[in-house]
């Protein structure tokens, strides 16, 4: 079960989120090795090849770059090399980077993919475990890295060029917004001390529409349509009231877009503010009514969300 990943990724895992939806943006389809080297971020990167060190990328770090290579390019397995180094402190286990990205097509050179260059997006989480401790390694603050992303059944051949802007320490973990009046009838919501919540379902029968109840108002931006997000959830199941997910219980907030989840999670997020939490349930068709098959087809499902942050998503040139 997971997320279509803020950024279009389209070739590699990034989130565990169970939200995908039927946007048609491109899914993840396998992170590019089976389990990371014990050495940290730096044994966990992706081996260098010929093929990334015959890419012809121009321009400076933190800009828009020129990539230039003899298409098609025939990429098996995936492969990164470090096209220009930073002189700030490599990345460690655990941090949060802020980045910039182009994508292009490997078969015709063709820019598919941008951002990062213009406005601020939202960071991602860099650990040995993830694709991106694969893709970026222990590579110094303000580098430029090369990736090669082998195509799939669903998906192209791509060529990733990624510039490391900065790490950002501060980044929340956790819904800091004024508490709402409860609302009766509603599933009600308990909270460790870590943030981390317990859903309790009401015993009523589901609703058979979306309901969105606001239970912490943050004071941070607005949620525009398409932006990305990134959040803390929990997820149950109405007919038994058993988490089937839940991103507390993999101690990383996820990040996605929210025009790539399923419409009830679409429904919860836009419109409300960074620093809220929100409670919504969703009759299948705003959740996976429309997937045939899905083992949650026939599920009513409610998620507490805490919206941790929010900017600018990759864009199609």
């Amino acid at each position: 079960m997971r997320l279509r990943p803020a950024v279009v990724l389209s070739a590699l895992a990034l989130s565990a989120l169970a939200l995908a939806g039927c946007s048609g943006e491109p899914a993840p389809e396998a992170t590019p090795s089976a389990s990371a080297p014990a050495e940290g971020l730096c044994g966990a990167a992706l081996p260098d090849g010929e093929e990334t060190q015959a890419l012809n990328i121009a321009g400076e770090p933190g800009a828009s770059p020129e990539v230039e290579f003899e298409a098609p390019l025939d990429i098996a397995p995936p492969l990164r090399t470090v096209v220009a180094e930073g002189e700030g402190e490599p990345l460690e286990e655990g941090q949060w980077v802020e980045y910039s990205m182009t994508i292009l097509d490997a078969a015709t050179g063709d820019v598919t993919w941008v951002g990062g260059y213009e406005g601020r997006m939202v960071p991602t989480h860099v650990g040995a475990a993830n694709v991106w401790g694969q893709m970026l390694g222990c590579a110094p603050v303000g580098s430029r890295v090369a990736v090669l992303v082998p195509g799939s059944a669903q998906s192209a051949a791509e060529v990733y060029v990624i510039d490391v802007n900065k790490v950002v320490t501060d980044v929340p973990m956790r819904a800091w917004g004024e508490d709402q009046a409860p609302v009766d009838g509603q599933p009600t919501v308990e909270l460790a001390e870590d943030g981390a919540p317990t859903i309790t379902l009401p015993d009523t029968e589901p609703p058979a529409e979306t309901v969105v109840t606001t239970l912490k108002k943050g004071d941070g931006a607005v949620v525009a349509s398409g932006e990305k997000v990134l959040a803390q959830y929990t997820g149950v199941k109405w007919s038994d009231g058993s988490v089937f997910d839940s991103s507390w219980e993999r101690n990383e907030p996820a990040p996605f877009n929210t025009q790539g989840v399923v419409a009830g999670f679409t429904k919860a997020l836009e419109g409300q503010t960074v620093g809220s939490q929100v409670l919504v349930t969703m009759p299948p068709a705003d959740g996976y009514g429309a997937a045939p098959g899905h083992e949650l087809e026939k599920e009513t499902l409610t998620f507490v969300v805490d919206i941790l942050d929010t900017g600018k998503d990759m864009v199609q040139p």
